[in-house]
């Protein structure tokens, strides 16, 4: 049986990379992993997993998911921060997508923080699509 490509973009099979962090197998040790990860929950529709890694501060009380859109590719831009020895950091990316038939792009520099020792998706520090 062929494994899946992981949708991050990472050259690795699904199960091994963004599937183990979506079943809890391991957790994220750097906010650019923690942003590869929810993007591939936003590919494979883990609702559950995206809640789980938004920070309390912010997190909505539900997600409910598009199911027109499909994600068609992730991009990452910048970091800054953000790895196993900082306490919070910015990834900023572009994610492509397709929507009622039309090619379109979401770009977002995202902040991430450390709550309990595990990286958390705070809130966008600058959006655009």
């Amino acid at each position: 049986m062929a494994k899946l490509p992981c949708p991050c973009g990472l050259d690795a099979a699904y199960a091994d990379c963004c599937g183990s962090l979506h079943q809890g197998r391991t957790a994220a040790s750097t906010a650019e992993q923690l942003m590869r990860s929810r993007y591939s929950a936003f590919v494979v529709r883990d609702a559950a997993y995206l809640l789980r890694t938004w920070s309390a501060t912010t997190r909505p009380r539900e997600l409910d998911l598009e199911d027109d859109i499909e994600w068609t590719g992730l991009e990452i831009l910048s970091t800054t921060g953000g790895s196993a020895f900082h306490t919070e950091g910015t990834v900023e990316f572009r994610a492509g997508y397709i929507a009622d038939g039309a090619a379109g792009h979401q770009q977002e520099d995202s902040r991430f923080l450390r709550e309990n020792g595990a990286w958390v998706y705070v809130r966008p520090v600058s959006f655009n699509t």
